[in-house]
């Protein structure tokens, strides 16, 4: 059955759009874009009041299978990003066995059709079971279905390794997307290095241990002219280096996630383990540096970096327990409240960091409205508010410091496909 949505204000960042429009769906694909479109055999979706953006797109994103299905599967992932309104997620290779061998690109292509709501794009590991001393085979990879390489949680330390992986990327036109920390210095670091881990008698992780691993991989991206994007950038100086190498023609692109924008190392003083992610939340001068780089373009794209744990790992002392929160059901609603609301980003610019800048880093052809385009559309209600509760949540996980919060935009509707895979209030 067709699906007409009706009276929805679009904002669609790739045809600079921001109208109120029907919007026609029809065996998968956006069939027409027009106002007050009339069609008597379409389920319709009464959109007043509500904006219509492309299906948002998650470049980092963590779903545990295989290995770590009591913390998430593919299942339960993309239900938790179908909640937030996303319709693309692409799953990080630190899975176990860790994603680098085709045939595991496969099972998670195999498990996403038969388990999953919305799309999953393997990103494949850089090295070997991520032990960064042999490359993995790029080539097979790719043709298996690889998006892009990465060695999540662990930077590639080796330079003439990192530099031949860059090169290889090259030839297979995918980015190489790089966990920058060397972690000679962050060694049993467990948060920030500064006033608060002091005040705490924490272990600190420096600034620098990031800094370091961003200028080494930028030089030898600007030795090889490869695509090189930086996952989860968290500082100032970071984020300068990046815009300098961009003025200097380096292809260079970076991302934030939601986290490192709302929330900083004073947070820790509570000692909640949901206040513990690597990297580390940073200081008010770099959160206001990376909102300063997503409103002049140094950072390309918003990512949430989602990262379920057990309630076990959770409980354990700071000191002991994991990094990482979950956030795809909470991405939208906190970037509204922290970017829009406040004036550092319009919607416009918002959602482009969520849909046509990820894709385009892909190399995909999503994150727009356009006749003839894969439905793949989100629906929310900016206007509305919300409260975060932990019996809501549909990740299998519930290790995130915003329960509790009251939160702008929940997402009404998501539609993968012309199919609508989520709808607020339905489970």
């Amino acid at each position: 059955m067709a699906l007409l949505i009706k009276k929805g204000r679009v904002v669609d960042p790739a045809s600079n759009t921001d109208e109120v429009l029907d919007i026609l769906i029809e065996d998968e694909r956006i069939k027409r874009i027009e106002k007050n479109i009339s069609i008597s055999s379409a389920e319709v979706i009464d959109a007043s009041g509500k904006v219509v953006t492309p299906g948002f797109i998650d470049m980092h994103t963590h779903l545990r299978e295989p290995g770590r299905e009591d913390e998430e599967t593919i299942e339960s992932g993309t239900y938790a990003a179908a909640k937030g309104g996303f319709t693309t997620v692409c799953c990080m290779p630190n899975t176990s066995p860790a994603i680098d061998e085709p045939a595991v690109v496969e099972f998670i292509y195999k498990q996403a059709r038969k388990r999953g709501i919305v799309e999953v794009l393997p990103i494949a590991a850089i090295t070997k079971n991520r032990e960064g001393e042999n490359l993995s085979d790029m080539g097979k990879l790719k043709r298996a279905g690889a998006v892009a390489f990465s060695d999540d949680g662990d930077w590639v330390d080796n330079s003439d390794l990192m530099r031949r992986a860059l090169e290889y990327a090259k030839m297979l036109n995918l980015p190489i997307i790089s966990h920058c920390e060397d972690k000679t210095l962050t060694q049993d670091g467990v948060m920030n290095e500064g006033f608060f881990s002091t005040i705490l008698g924490l272990k600190g992780m420096p600034k620098e241990a990031e800094e370091i691993a961003v200028y080494r991989d930028l030089a030898l991206a600007r030795m090889t002219g490869s695509h090189l994007h930086i996952a989860h950038i968290s500082t100032a100086n970071s984020v300068r280096l990046v815009r300098e190498a961009k003025e200097r023609g380096v292809k260079i692109t970076a991302e934030v996630c939601p986290h490192h924008l709302v929330l900083t190392d004073k947070e820790v003083r509570c000692l909640d383990t949901n206040t513990k992610v690597n990297p580390p939340l940073r200081e008010e001068e770099d959160v206001k540096a990376l909102k300063e780089g997503l409103k002049n373009g140094t950072i390309d794209v918003i990512a949430t970096d989602h990262a379920p744990h057990s309630l076990e790992e959770k409980e354990l002392d700071y000191t002991l327990a994991p990094f990482g929160i979950i956030g795809l059901e909470t991405a939208l609603s906190l970037l509204v409240k922290e970017l829009v609301e406040e004036g550092v980003l319009s919607l416009m610019e918002l959602v482009a960091k969520l849909t046509i800048s990820p894709a385009q880093i892909l190399g995909i052809d999503r994150g727009k409205i356009a006749e003839g385009a894969k439905a793949n559309l989100t629906i929310f209600d900016i206007k509305k508010g919300w409260k975060v509760k932990k019996e809501e949540l549909v990740s299998k996980s519930t290790n995130s410091p915003f329960i509790g919060w009251q939160l702008p935009a929940p997402v009404e509707y998501t539609i993968m496909g012309g199919k609508v895979v989520f709808r607020r209030g339905q489970r």
